[in-house]
């Protein structure tokens, strides 16, 4: 099977060779597995046998795929946050409009007129679509970009204390992401949109399921609604204990949820799957936090096939993924133990990456 085939039949519930992977990786990483198998970095995910092709045209292409060299560069995005890296990270140093008067607030607008150029970043991404699974990220895309440009103190205090003005600021982003969305499914031949919207912590949602449903569901809905009324997957991201919503967000529309992080509360992937398995698919699951780097190969071997196993259980609806970008100190071997798992072996690896240098050299 192609990739683009393995996936949309994993989706579907249909019979797979393999299960579909997709790992995030740390630029650092790619950098470590380059290195070692003497290949680019841009093809080294290609060498692992990864299966999906992805990029961003929302706010983290800035948080994500503008990567600095040194400890405190930094960068301006065009909704005005700015960033810097600090460790292998690009973090937020100021908001925009954080602790501004209200009638600032109200003077802020999204960044309409650069929806062209964020759109770019999906060229080099659709030229592989003949073979691989294409997905366009649109996230962040209703509270958590509000919080970026309003920070986080000053959103709650919204939500809390200016509902009203908490309503502006989530509509606009709705607005944004929206014509983002449309733009996305009507002009691009990809297979899934991606939304996201981190709106848990480790132990429970941020706000209540009450106030989520009033102020972001129906805006979500807005945004699924592009993707599905033209037979396109819907995938979301949610990190943390975002449970209480998931009948939600299925309703709306959701067929792919990530990252299942598994170690918060209501979040055991395979209770997941057993609950809403015949309505949803899963991706991810594999601790970033612990297992990866801390864990030995074995375990990791153990943890990723019984994820493989019982999350395909009733056939498909799984693909095999971390619970976030696979950070920089993770060993070799525990990266291979996941594909091994998936039933994509080391010697399998490294002949792909040995074809890769010889077809270099020809």
């Amino acid at each position: 099977m192609t990739s683009k085939e393995r996936v949309h039949a994993a989706l579907r519930r249909e019979p797979v060779d393999r299960v579909p992977i997709w790992m995030w990786y740390h630029p650092i990483t790619i950098g470590r597995l380059s290195e070692l198998l003497e290949i680019p970095s841009a093809r080294v995910v290609e060498a692992l046998g990864d299966d999906i092709r992805q990029t961003w045209v929302g706010g983290n292409h800035a948080m994500e795929g503008i990567v600095h060299e040194h400890e405190g560069d930094g960068h301006t995005d065009v909704w005005g946050i700015d960033w810097v890296k600090i460790g292998h990270f690009n973090q937020i140093r100021t908001n925009p409009i954080r602790g501004a008067s209200e009638e600032a607030v109200r003077a802020y607008r999204y960044p309409h007129n650069q929806i062209e150029d964020l759109l770019a970043n999906m060229d080099p991404v659709l030229a592989e679509g003949d073979r691989y699974f294409i997905g366009c990220d649109i996230s962040p895309c209703l509270f958590e970009m509000v919080y970026r440009v309003r920070g986080m103190d000053d959103a709650f205090l919204d939500l809390a204390e200016s509902p009203d003005l908490a309503r502006f600021m989530i509509e606009g982003a709705a607005e944004f992401a929206t014509a983002l969305a449309e733009a996305v499914c009507s002009r691009m031949r990809i297979d899934w949109l991606w939304s996201g919207d981190d709106v848990a912590g480790q132990q429970n949602l941020m706000m209540s399921p009450a106030t989520w449903r009033e102020m972001i569901k129906p805006h979500l809905a807005r945004i699924m609604r592009a993707a599905k009324s033209r037979d396109i997957w819907m995938a979301h991201h949610c990190c943390g204990a975002m449970r209480p919503i998931i009948p939600d967000l299925i309703e709306i529309g959701m067929d792919v949820l990530n990252p299942v992080q598994a170690n918060c509360p209501g979040m055991d992937p395979l209770d997941l799957k057993a609950e809403f398995g015949a309505d949803l698919a899963f991706m991810g699951g594999i601790d970033t936090q612990d297992l990866l780097p801390n864990g030995s190969a074995a375990e990791v071997y153990r943890e990723s096939l019984r994820l493989v196993e019982g999350m395909t259980t009733g056939g498909g609806g799984y693909i095999l993924a971390a619970s976030h970008a696979v950070p920089p100190e993770t060993p070799f071997d525990n990266i291979f133990a996941m594909y091994e798992a998936a039933g994509v072996m080391r010697s399998e690896i490294f002949d792909k990456a040995a074809d890769m240098r010889r077809a270099s050299l020809s």
